[in-house]
């Protein structure tokens, strides 16, 4: 199984990922590898580099609106994404929030028990509450001393001059945020969802110029879109702190498919990111997910995906082709252990997956 983190430090190549979350913290081993099992076999026919399982936390002072979906715990990122790499043989960028008294702890597992080497290190998910666990900057320090590669997260709406001006500052800085990391050993960045190009557009600009300006080389940024097809999916994006103009709000919304609008738009954003951003030198990649478990949107999921992966490889200017294999499992990633193991048919068929799954690969030639 290739390292995602080589598709993720090559410049010269776009990487392409699939996101997810795990299921509730309450499932089994067994369950849970089913559960990752239906998703493997949904999505793969897509021709990703890997997957994402995030860590999500709760956010109580995100904003002052109400959470438009419940918070629940879930299984934690690193041990749902072992199961996920051992049924797919394909890798996983796992994210892990440094609030975590038990950090260093869970990066050990992480790295030598369940075999991930692309963790995506996140910040407190709030300011306000006392910090249980190591600062951003130290759980960096621990993640480059371990065995694993580490990114973090870029937030384009933090670059703009609204936000500036909430934080008493005269422009933007999250270009700045992203060459702190940068310089402490983030070998590349992920977004939140993006609906509205302009701060994207100007973030990628900022950090490319910042970047050249100290002889740095700019690590890739994977932008993240989702698609949106009801009212409450699109209250719970901007409750996330997502951007989403107005104008593109009324346009999906009041669409005939409000989901097949929003993979539309998001198509356009995307083309008008990489053709405004053209030369900036920050390389680029892609991620798609569902925010929710709106059946429609988990299907448009894969639409999204496909879309936006020939529109990457178009941009590139160079002949493109699309070719499948079959994946094995991940020897370096066992089962994790202490709970309650599978039954025998949910493991022969986990076992039978791992080795026949057919998953597509990219391969880019240049024009004659």
């Amino acid at each position: 199984m290739e390292s995602v983190v080589a598709s993720l430090t090559d410049p010269e190549r776009p990487t392409f990922l699939h996101g997810m979350t795990p299921p509730l913290d309450s499932t089994s081993v067994g369950d849970a590898q089913v559960i990752a099992d239906k998703f493997i076999a949904r999505s793969r026919n897509l021709a990703s580099d890997g997957f994402i399982v995030y860590d999500i936390q709760d956010e109580p002072s995100r904003s002052g609106a109400s959470r438009p979906f419940p918070f629940r715990q879930l299984m934690d990122s690193s041990t749902y994404a072992a199961l996920v790499s051992r049924s797919s043989g394909k890798p996983c960028v796992v994210y892990k929030c440094c609030d975590d008294e038990n950090f260093e702890q869970w990066l050990e597992t992480a790295a030598d028990q369940h075999g991930h080497d692309a963790i995506n290190v996140v910040g407190r998910p709030s300011a306000d509450a006392p910090p249980k666990g190591p600062s951003m900057r130290e759980a960096m320090a621990l993640v480059n001393a371990s065995k694993a590669a580490f990114g973090c997260v870029c937030i384009p709406e933090r670059h703009t001059d609204d936000y500036a001006k909430s934080r008493g500052k005269a422009a933007p800085g999250e270009h700045e945020n992203m060459l702190r990391k940068h310089k402490a050993g983030a070998q590349w960045f992920i977004s939140q969802a993006v609906y509205d190009a302009g701060p994207t557009i100007r973030l990628l600009r900022d950090y490319g110029a910042a970047c050249r300006a100290r002889g740095l080389a700019p690590r890739k940024v994977v932008l993240t879109f989702a698609p949106c097809g009801r009212a409450k999916t699109m209250v719970f994006l901007k409750w996330l702190g997502v951007r989403v103009p107005e104008d593109a709000e009324k346009r999906i919304l009041d669409a005939e498919s409000p989901v097949d609008e929003s993979v539309t738009l998001l198509c356009e954003l995307f083309s008008e990111i990489l053709d405004k951003t053209r030369g900036c030198g920050v390389p680029l990649g892609v991620s798609v997910e569902s925010v929710s478990i709106f059946k429609k949107e988990i299907e448009a999921v894969h639409d999204l995906f496909r879309k936006t992966q020939a529109i990457a490889l178009d941009h590139r200017g160079k002949a493109w082709k699309v070719t499948w294999s079959e994946a094995s499992a991940a020897p370096a990633a066992p089962a994790p252990a202490a709970a309650p193991a599978a039954s025998p048919a949910v493991a022969l068929a986990a076992a039978a997956l791992a080795v026949s799954v057919a998953c597509l690969l990219i391969v880019v030639a240049k024009l004659p």
